[in-house]
């Protein structure tokens, strides 16, 4: 997966990936995958109703993966296996790879037989984000997610698995990059692996000047003001789909990478105008640690803060 993942820790024995009780017959992901597996997640982004992401390990398994709530898509990792499903008389082999997903829709239950240890970043989606982004992006979609197993597809594995690198230790940019990231996959759910696909309507235009406005003033706050996407949109009277897209369109960049570059200029003002220290600069601008706000400035400009500020002045 390249860079180590960055997840929160989850205790051995926690499994329950999501808070919605389970429909009828059908057990949260993480728990069922917890069972079959005999293992946790080895680690786990902060998750919300929207869908949660989960890193991943287990060994060999030869088991029947009952129906869970909510749909699955796994981006592999690590080394080739193979995979084999069997769902009555119909057999699925694949080798789980880099740019590979298989996915699981909600109630579907199959044999699964894997003779080795695998790896893989997983998304528990609900049945509801994929309504929503569908309502949101003006899409007929067909309601039959298709089952995948080691699907190559570039695209929504790296997706998922840019879930490892994007937490920056800055609590506002991870939880608005994990919203749009949710709604990218759901949007490619939809449109790549549905029974039909997905029939977009582009948004054409900008946010009114007032509208952006509001929005620059809430994400530039130093308050406790929620710059949520769900907040943001809510505001604009849009849905996050238009407002992201519309938000794109007027400024060049999404929300969460509007920003990221906001503070980055910040940072850059505070370390060229004045002798505050880099652990006051990375207070300031929100991050939880000087080494997290370090790695963040070092990915953006290619120098260390404090190698910066020595160039700058």
């Amino acid at each position: 997966m390249g860079k180590p993942c960055t997840f929160l820790q989850v205790p051995k024995g926690a499994s329950n990936m999501t808070d919605d009780a389970p429909q009828a017959g059908r057990r949260p992901a993480g728990e069922e995958l917890a069972r079959v597996s005999k293992t946790a997640p080895v680690r786990v982004a902060a998750s919300g109703s929207d869908g949660t992401i989960a890193h991943w390990k287990h060994g060999a398994l030869h088991d029947v993966v009952g129906a869970m709530a909510d749909h699955v898509i796994m981006a592999h990792s690590g080394s080739m296996q193979r995979l084999e499903r069997r769902s009555g008389r119909s057999i699925a082999i694949g080798t789980a790879r880099s740019g590979a997903v298989t996915i699981i829709p909600a109630g579907s239950s199959a044999r699964w037989d894997i003779s080795g240890p695998v790896e893989f970043v997983l998304l528990s989606l609900p049945e509801r984000t994929l309504t929503r982004i569908a309502d949101e992006a003006d899409a007929t979609a067909s309601a039959d997610i298709i089952e995948r197993t080691a699907h190559p597809d570039p695209i929504t594995s790296r997706l998922l698995l840019s879930a490892a690198d994007v937490l920056e230790g800055n609590a506002a940019l991870d939880a608005l990059f994990r919203q749009q990231l949710t709604d990218l996959l759901a949007t490619r759910l939809l449109a790549a692996h549905a029974g039909s696909p997905a029939s977009h309507q582009p948004v054409m235009g900008r946010l009114a000047p007032k509208t952006l406005t509001r929005a620059l003033d809430r994400l530039r706050s130093d308050s406790d003001t929620d710059i949520s996407l769900s907040a943001l949109a809510a505001e604009a009277g849009l849905s996050r789909f238009h407002f992201g897209r519309a938000f794109k369109e007027s400024t060049g960049l999404s929300p969460h990478a509007w920003l990221r570059q906001h503070r980055l200029d910040r940072a850059m003002t505070m370390l060229r105008d004045t002798d505050a220290s880099i652990v006051t600069v990375a207070a300031a601008l929100g991050y939880a640690s000087q080494t997290a706000f370090a790695a963040a400035f070092r990915k953006l400009t290619g120098e260390s803060p404090s190698d910066w500020r020595r160039r700058a002045r």
